[in-house]
């Protein structure tokens, strides 16, 4: 049986999420995913809370991507629809937290890891951290219109660029540049750091903050378009099939595009 689970607390006006599957560098399960939303849902509706803060566990990753094995059975592009419909349910859950959010990176925050911090207010991150979304080397799928307009407005264009169409993983120092880190700080001084801007972001006027975030929200995905011929597509393709078997057997070498 998985360990993997995610720890939600509240204590003193602020929510505390963390990602536990230390084993696979935090890795969500699907538990993991549906939980975390469940988690959004509750501090959403708790008036009480004032900040929120998302780190994993362990100090080497703060999240690594999602476990795909469910991908081995996926015959359809259907399939491939109604997974991204899901996920974009969790990650619209941490959209519409109304409070100020933190992600805490430490090491890894890759896939999904990539998608929840760009769905945050700030980050702090490590030296070591590194954020991207190599799917075109890896499996072979694709993201959600939402996921891509969330991620695109956080980190900008040529970065998601670089991450998706040229499968980097960018170091934090050069994302400090670009503004998509508040704070890259050492090791010993991350909890220090997130205490202190959590601190200062619950001091702010709950309702300027929410009205705010609701308004940037509306912008962001206003006039999205209909993309799910695409992810059906592409997940419907021998190329997803071929890249999700390279990827579970564990091979380091890519997959044989044909872009069938």
């Amino acid at each position: 049986m998985s360990d993997a689970r995610l720890v939600y607390e509240k204590k003193d006006g602020a929510a505390h999420v963390r990602f536990d599957n230390q084993r696979a560098h935090n890795a969500l399960t699907s538990q993991m995913w549906h939980d975390l939303r469940d988690a959004a849902y509750d501090i959403a509706q708790d008036r009480s809370i004032r900040v929120a803060t998302f780190r994993g566990v362990g100090g080497k990753a703060f999240i690594s991507g999602t476990d795909i094995t469910k991908f081995a059975d996926y015959a359809t592009g259907q399939q491939g629809v109604d997974y991204e419909r899901d996920i974009d349910i969790c990650m619209g859950a941490i959209d519409a937290i109304p409070c100020t959010t933190i992600a805490i990176v430490e090491g890894w925050a890759v896939g999904g890891g990539l998608n929840i911090s760009s769905a945050c207010d700030f980050r702090i991150a490590t030296p070591n951290a590194r954020f991207g979304s190599p799917i075109g080397r890896t499996i072979g799928n694709c993201l959600s219109a939402h996921s891509v307009a969330r991620i695109g407005a956080a980190i900008g264009v040529q970065f998601a660029k670089r991450m998706v169409l040229l499968g980097e993983l960018i170091p934090a120092p050069e994302l400090l540049a670009s503004g998509f880190l508040h704070q890259i700080v050492e090791p010993d001084e991350l909890d220090s750091a997130a205490e202190t801007l959590s601190r200062r972001a619950a001091e702010n006027a709950p309702l300027t903050t929410a009205a705010t975030k609701e308004m940037l929200r509306r912008l962001r995905y206003a006039g999205l378009p209909d993309v799910e011929d695409l992810i059906a597509q592409v997940y419907g393709s021998a190329d997803f099939r071929r890249g999700v078997a390279t990827f579970l057997g564990g091979t380091k070498t890519l997959p044989d595009w044909t872009g069938d």
